[in-house]
């Protein structure tokens, strides 16, 4: 058996080691039941308002002979809703689904930033191992008994599942609280613990500290620009709104 979940540790351009605490197998489970419903019952509504729509009657049957068109119109879309769910989701929602997001969990990478679509593929490719021989039989043993709580799909993809930052300090000015949930995990623990040790920093290390940021998370998109301390405070607050590149 696993021992309890420990954190994932990312060391922060801030210098201080930032601390994202892994989900468990209940979590993990609690988030793909609300997404297996939810993919069931947008998969069977499709069936039954496109069977209907075709049959032009209140009728679920097949047609007797074999019609491409059937297949494309109501068959072909439920499929693609149940086995390509949580691989578009994760993708359009950096690493979130719906269920994952009601949890307050996400997938992301070893370094805690966000998976790619490749990472993401592979990881969803193996949810046909894990879900052997029934009922999440092999990931649910697998997460129970590795010490990070992970499933095939992850080992194979090099993700991990987080719990996401629920809220920023009171100190942080109230608009940047609110919008530090839009970056990565890892960019809303450093960005919010840089603005919370704003005051206690000399001003080179307020400015240095800032310009390393913004390198990291916007780039050649980044302002980098001079200015005074409050304009590189301000600069880490539209980082915080905007929710990276």
């Amino acid at each position: 058996m696993s021992e309890v979940v420990p954190d994932l540790l990312i060391d922060s351009v801030t210098g201080i080691e930032v601390s994202l605490p892994l989900a468990g197998p209940g979590a993990r489970a609690y988030a793909y039941l609300i997404d297996w419903t939810l993919k069931v019952v947008l998969a069977l509504s499709w069936y039954v308002v496109a069977a209907i729509l075709y049959n032009g009657r209140l009728s679920l049957a097949a047609p007797l002979t074999s019609e491409g068109r059937w297949f494309g119109l109501v068959v072909l879309p439920p499929l693609a809703i149940y086995f390509l769910y949580h691989l578009v989701l994760e993708l359009a929602m950096r690493g979130r689904t719906p269920g994952k997001r009601s949890v307050g969990i996400r997938v992301v990478t070893r370094d805690g930033g966000p998976p790619g679509p490749g990472a993401l593929l592979v990881r969803n490719v193996f949810r046909l191992i894990d879900s052997l021989p029934a009922f999440y039989g092999v990931g649910l043993t697998l997460m129970v008994l590795t010490r990070e709580g992970l499933r095939c799909g992850d080992m194979a993809a090099g993700t991990l599942l987080v719990y996401e930052r629920t809220g920023a300090d009171p100190e942080l000015p109230q608009d940047a609280a609110q919008r530090l949930g839009t970056l990565d995990p890892s960019g809303a623990e450093i960005v919010a613990d840089l603005l919370q040790r704003w005051p206690t920093l000399v001003p080179e290390a307020r400015v240095g500290l800032a310009r390393k940021v913004l390198q990291r998370y916007l780039g050649a998109a980044a302002d980098l620009s001079d200015g005074d301390e409050l304009t590189w405070r301000a600069r880490l607050e539209r980082l915080a709104g905007r929710g990276g590149p």
